[in-house]
């Protein structure tokens, strides 16, 4: 039944058994893994594609959660551009404020707080909060939803803007989020946020974006559709390059503000696309498996010729990608990660160890899958000297391939 009207959810993809995508193992842990079904559908009323199954929120969100939103240079760059836009565009009256829904470790925040506006930072992962808090942003541990915002705006009073960034689309209680919003969000006040574009994933093939923390999967036609049930109206869209191709809503009360061109744009796109109907889905399933087939034969014939192969991102979506296919350490021999909290631990499900970015020089290994495609130009970058010394990148997205 779909979360957000209630209809009938047609199922086009089945992952079979996945585990959490953030929870690395301690390697005297295993054994003790949560799995559940990976599959994804779409609403054959309100055309809002989701997973089948629901994983409980504070499994996935709690204090030991490992992704930092500040961990990629193009990512600050990113927030920080998106702060500024933000403070000249919707936050420019007396006292304004702002509250960010998934704030992570502050990285937005901190810029608005630099320029002396009011905000609050909605994080339910404690360790991410702290090192949010340290950086001078003001912030509620807790999962956002109805009773959470009343409790805000009772406090603070109404949000000028209310922001989310790879948020919205974790969240299956969306009724709850948009009651919420309407407690906290001012007369003329915006809800802004981005997430993973549902036609960048059918037409780049990058299905590894579908897994536990990803409910949701929007398109603009999906999200008006949703706004529209709880009061609200889809007002401008804009399409952003990153993680492999987003789209930044803008919804406001109905009636407050003008749509802009860009929303009847984009819904038209979708009609073309094929985005509104279960049959539109029939090829995403031949892709996702030509994928598979071909990457699982590249690495199994370089393990044959004697290749050493790694692999770079110990990423959310990396998950989804060895669990899938079944690569585990024996086609690939650890992931490097600049993330601290996740070296020395074991890729969930998969088992493949974690290993800091300087592994990957001791020695230079033959090939190198890169999991963490979506930073592919830093990666690259700052890996210069691994692809000097004769390496090679395996890169699986839009289909497989070496550089």
């Amino acid at each position: 039944m779909c979360r957000v009207c209630g209809g009938a959810v047609h199922e086009f993809f089945d992952f079979g058994r996945q585990p959490l995508s953030d929870a690395f193992l301690d390697p005297a842990g295993v054994g003790h893994e949560y799995f559940f079904r990976l599959a994804v559908g779409i609403c054959e009323s309100c055309t809002m594609t989701q997973l089948i199954d629901e994983v409980a929120r504070d499994r996935m969100f709690h204090e030991a959660y490992p992704y930092h939103s500040s961990g990629s240079v193009r990512m600050r760059r990113h927030f920080e551009e998106t702060a500024q836009l933000l403070l000249d565009s919707h936050l420019t009256g007396p006292d304004p404020f702002i509250v960010e829904v998934g704030c992570n470790d502050g990285v937005m925040l901190k810029t608005i707080d630099k320029a002396g506006v009011r905000h609050l930072g909605v994080e339910p992962s404690g360790g991410v909060a702290q090192l949010a808090c340290e950086q001078g942003v003001r912030v509620r541990v807790d999962f956002f939803e109805e009773s959470v915002a009343s409790a805000i705006v009772a406090e603070d009073g109404p949000a000028d803007v209310i922001y989310a960034a790879n948020t919205m689309c974790h969240i299956p209680y969306i009724g709850s989020v948009f009651r919420g919003v309407d407690a906290l969000l001012a007369p003329d006040g915006v809800l802004v946020f981005e997430d993973p574009y549902l036609g960048d994933i059918l037409r780049r093939n990058t299905f590894d974006q579908i897994y536990d923390e990803h409910f949701f999967f929007f398109t603009v036609r999906s999200v008006r559709n949703a706004a529209s049930r709880f009061g609200f109206e889809l007002v401008d869209v804009e399409r952003l390059p990153v993680h492999g191709g987003e789209l930044r809503y803008t919804i406001a009360r109905a009636g407050r503000r003008e749509p802009s061109p860009a929303v009847e744009e984009v819904a038209a796109e979708e009609l073309e696309l094929g985005l509104a109907a279960p049959a539109d889905f029939d090829g995403f399933a031949a892709s996702v498996n030509r994928i598979r087939d071909d990457l699982m034969g590249l690495l199994r014939g370089l393990r044959a010729e004697g290749k050493r192969v790694v692999g770079y991102g110990a990423t959310a979506k990396s998950a989804t990608v060895t669990n899938f296919c079944g690569i585990g350490p024996e086609l690939v021999s650890f992931v490097c990660d600049a993330t601290p909290a996740k070296n020395g631990r074991l890729m969930p499900g998969s088992h493949i160890p974690v290993r800091p970015p300087e592994a990957l020089a001791d020695p230079y290994p033959d090939y190198a899958v890169l999991f963490a495609w979506n930073h592919a130009e830093e990666i690259m970058a700052k890996e210069r000297a691994f692809h000097e010394a004769g390496g090679r990148w395996i890169l699986y997205v839009p289909e497989v391939h070496v550089v």
